[in-house]
């Protein structure tokens, strides 16, 4: 589509040359500038650039983080329906093949004329105060605790108001279409799935690794039996769980440890779960993170770990989520993951998807955060809220459109004769509807 520029342009017309040139092709949306221009197609979303300062970050972080930097301190916005916006301008781009060419010395020339005329030449403006600041080694224990506290030590108060009733926090496991059927309800499906594929019985030997709110724990415990040890190294979790523990009068079943996993001691358990705390292991720490699994459980104890994946040629997370959300966060295919733990000594013998599943759990996150937007805005401010909109309207959009993926791996730590000790079909998981 051609843009037809009045005589004396605006800045928004100048903006659009410039993203042209840069892109190799038309602009997917409309812009509009802080001057009041406007330019672009009519009938795609409309980008608002409030302030010059967006195009500063942008200078100074190219790409996907100043993006996220302007739109997350209000620099930038999104005309309209957030999630509409994004797919249709990512779909866009991948229809038309728009790209980023190598710009020649006379370009990035012309580029920063346009910057000057602008006047948005400067030093960088200061990161938003949303954005993680870690210290030390990449994925030491200080280091970790710094990340894992970012994310998950927001506040019990901001958690509650988000999540529903059950506090998990990952995927739902939505067994039915019906209105009736609620986020809280597939969450109570997907632990009950969890707790039939690693076999509980009453007195069985839990260790939950990264337990979270203690959704798994406590539905372990309470309908299952189960003697639990949940393990995290958020204190704000820790807590929680120890009240939830306390008020339901389980004190006898459940013990919470506020620790890192590289010092659980002990093992024999009958069954270790974790759930979507792989991806914050590390990459070169996943051998030993798979090791560790094996060493704890008994054996024909069975290790059950549901985990956010990749695509191939996905980068999975992003400049986005990891300077936001979850530092130091890796993601790899889900073949990968499954041939570390099968080198550690386990053997895995289900990996069920469950992608479609996690698109519809991050869209009921995302309406409750804009269903209660004013009262997250006053508990955490609205930078912090802008934050969480961007990440669960992209999320979302990731599992659609598989460049993200969830997975359930089932292992067994098999005997020295090759034992495995499960059913000889994976019938009893499913027999009868998935629910407590």
């Amino acid at each position: 589509m051609t843009i037809v520029r009045p005589a004396h342009e605006g800045a928004a017309q100048r903006l659009a040359a410039l993203a042209e040139d840069a892109l190799g092709g038309p602009l997917p949306m409309r812009l509009r500038a802080w001057d009041g221009s406007e330019a672009g197609p009519s009938d795609a979303p409309v980008v608002v650039v409030r302030s010059r300062r967006a195009l500063r970050r942008l200078l100074w972080q190219p790409g996907e983080l100043g993006l996220a930097q302007a739109y997350v301190t209000g620099e930038l916005d999104v005309e309209g329906d957030l999630a509409d916006g994004l797919r249709r301008m990512w779909g866009a781009a991948r229809e038309r093949g728009v790209h980023a060419p190598r710009l020649t010395a006379a370009d990035r020339a012309r580029a920063a004329a346009a910057a000057l005329r602008l006047g948005v030449v400067g030093p960088p403006p200061p990161a938003p105060a949303s954005q993680a600041r870690l210290h030390g080694g990449l994925h030491s224990r200080a280091r970790d605790r710094a990340a894992i506290s970012h994310h998950y030590d927001l506040s019990n108060e901001f958690y509650r108001l988000v999540l529903d009733e059950t506090m998990a926090y990952s995927c739902g496991y939505w067994t039915s279409d019906e209105p009736g059927f609620t986020p809280a309800d597939a969450q109570r499906a997907k632990l009950e799935l969890i707790c039939r594929k690693l076999g509980l019985v009453p007195g069985a030997r839990l260790l939950d690794i990264g337990c979270g709110w203690g959704s798994l724990t406590l539905y372990a415990a309470e309908q299952h039996k189960t003697q639990v040890t949940a393990v995290t190294l958020a204190g704000e979790q820790a807590t929680y769980v120890r009240e939830q523990v306390r008020e339901r009068g389980l004190e006898h079943r459940v013990d919470v440890v506020c620790q890192d996993y590289r010092d659980i001691d002990g093992g024999a358990y009958d069954a270790v779960a974790t759930v979507e705390m792989g991806e914050h292991v590390g990459d070169a720490e996943y051998p030993a993170f798979a090791a560790a699994l094996r060493r704890l459980v008994r054996p024909q104890g069975r290790v059950l770990v549901q985990q956010m994946s990749r695509g191939t040629s996905a980068p999975g997370g992003g400049a986005f989520i990891e300077a936001f959300i979850a530092p130091d966060m890796h993601m790899r295919p889900l073949g990968q993951t499954v041939g570390m733990l099968e080198d550690a000594g386990l053997e895995v013998r289900s990996a069920e998807s469950l992608r479609e599943h996690y698109v519809r759990t991050v869209e009921a996150w995302h309406r409750t955060l804009e269903d209660r937007w004013d009262d997250v805005v006053r508990l955490v401010g609205e930078e912090t809220a802008r934050v969480w909109r961007l990440y669960l309207v992209g999320g979302a959009l990731a599992f659609e459109e598989r460049r993200m993926g969830v997975d359930q791996i089932l292992a067994v730590r098999p005997t020295a004769h090759g034992r495995s000790g499960l059913p000889a079909t994976p019938r009893p998981w499913y027999t009868g509807p998935v629910e407590p």
